[in-house]
Formats: structure tokens, C-alpha cells, sequence
């Protein structure tokens, strides 16, 4: 049986969440992460799956194994399985208290758009790497 790849999805016209896939097709050399927009067809059918509302998203979703991980779960999972030195910043968010760590993640996913920006459209693939993306 194949290894199902790990899904991120990401609010595509938020310039910060668009900031965090360039890090993740920067450091993920081995590929294991698709990225899908929560705007797009998969990234919508994801959230909802997991609960979130893909009209009024509150968080990132990470999918890995089948199982979703939101807020900073999802942030220290992606961290965990990226190439280089990513593991000691992971374990250092998991042993951050998630009443503390989760609620600051939502201030900042709720007021994302006034103190990053947003764009006029989605995130577009380079040709290059268009293949990490699902929609």
C-alpha cells in the first residue's frame, strides 16, 4: 500500500499563509508535503472533513496519516517533518502549553489579513513545483 502524502492547506490570498508554503517547498527537499489552497476544491473538501468551516476558516490544516492537525499542532507537525534542523523549533512548540500556544495562533489566523495583507487571487504554482499542489 502507498504512502498517502501529508496535505497542508492554506488560505491562498493571505500573504503570510502564502510566505508559509515558500517555506515548506523551500525545506521539504524530500517532497512530502502537498499544498492546497482552502479556496480550491480539495482544500475545501479537507476542512470541512475535519470540521472547520471552509467559509470562515480559523486555521491551517495539516493531514497527515488521515489524521488533521489544526492551530499550532498543525504548525509543529509540518515543522517535525521537514528536512534540517526544523525538528528542535517542533518540539519546542509541542512542550509550549496549548492553552497558551493555540489561543495566540487564533489572534494572530483571525487578524491575519490586517497585519500581513491579503492578494487579489490565490497563490499560483510555478511550473516547477506545481506538481506539490492539488487544485
Amino acid at each position: 500500500m502507498a504512502h498517502e502524502p501529508d496535505v497542508v492547506v492554506f488560505d491562498g490570498v493571505c500573504v503570510l499563509c502564502s510566505r508559509w508554503v515558500d517555506f515548506i517547498l523551500r525545506h521539504d527537499r524530500a517532497g512530502r508535503f502537498r499544498l492546497a489552497a482552502m479556496q480550491g476544491r480539495h482544500g475545501r473538501a479537507l476542512l470541512a472533513a475535519h470540521g472547520l468551516s471552509p467559509d470562515d476558516p480559523a486555521s491551517l490544516l495539516l493531514v497527515a496519516d488521515g489524521v488533521g492537525h489544526i492551530d499550532t499542532a498543525a504548525i509543529a507537525g509540518v515543522l517535525q517533518r521537514l528536512d534540517g534542523p526544523w525538528r528542535i523549533p517542533s518540539i519546542l512548540l509541542r512542550w509550549t502549553p496549548r492553552w497558551f500556544a493555540d489561543p495566540a495562533y487564533r489572534w494572530v489566523a483571525r487578524h491575519r489579513y490586517r497585519l500581513f495583507g491579503q492578494r487579489d487571487a490565490c497563490r499560483m504554482p510555478d511550473p516547477a513545483e506545481a506538481w506539490r499542489f492539488l487544485d
